[in-house]
């Protein structure tokens, strides 16, 4: 490849990153066109992408942003996989399909986020984390928890008092 085209690769590579704060890093050799395809299926579906590209030129393209750290120490052959709603959906997406049976060649070799290199072992233990939706679920449930208590604790009494004072205006009437 001459450095010309090396240069337009880097180029084009920098531009779709452009505003990537994190991304994974697979590796998809041993994998027919057949499979890549259904790997690439379902990571569109789920709003991420897959680009295969030589290291050197994703580490070159990648100098001096936040998602340098991901190619310091990466060897073999790579494809860049990012996007998606928030980094905890990125990763549940590339464990589940390297835990695969039917892909075998799929396999998470590491990343970037927030600036620091992730490797294998971070990104499932970050598969496991829940994701912005379900942070999100969990906080309103914590703010709203207190005033439900107190809520049924305010509510409890009075809901006592009527059914005693019905009772007893249903026994009068008997």
């Amino acid at each position: 490849m001459s450095k010309y085209l090396k240069k337009l690769v880097i180029t084009d590579l920098s531009k779709r990153l452009e505003g990537v704060n994190d991304l994974l890093v697979v590796d998809v050799v041993g994998m027919n066109a057949e499979k890549t395809y259904l790997v690439r299926k379902q990571l569109r579906e789920k709003g991420l992408s897959l680009l295969v590209v030589r290291r050197t030129l994703a580490a070159k393209a990648c100098e001096g942003t936040s998602l340098a750290p991901a190619f310091d120490s990466m060897e073999g052959s790579t494809a860049l996989v990012w996007g998606g709603e928030d980094f905890v959906d990125l990763a549940k997406e590339v464990v589940k399909l390297n835990d695969d049976d039917k892909l075998p060649g799929f396999t998470a070799k590491g990343g970037v986020m927030d600036g620091e290199s992730l490797n294998p072992e971070s990104v499932k233990a970050i598969s496991k984390w829940p994701n912005r939706a379900e942070q999100l679920s969990l906080l309103v449930g914590q703010i709203l928890g207190p005033g439900r208590t107190l809520a049924a604790q305010i509510k409890g009494p009075g809901a006592k008092l009527a059914s005693q004072v019905k009772q007893v205006g249903e026994n009068q009437e008997g």
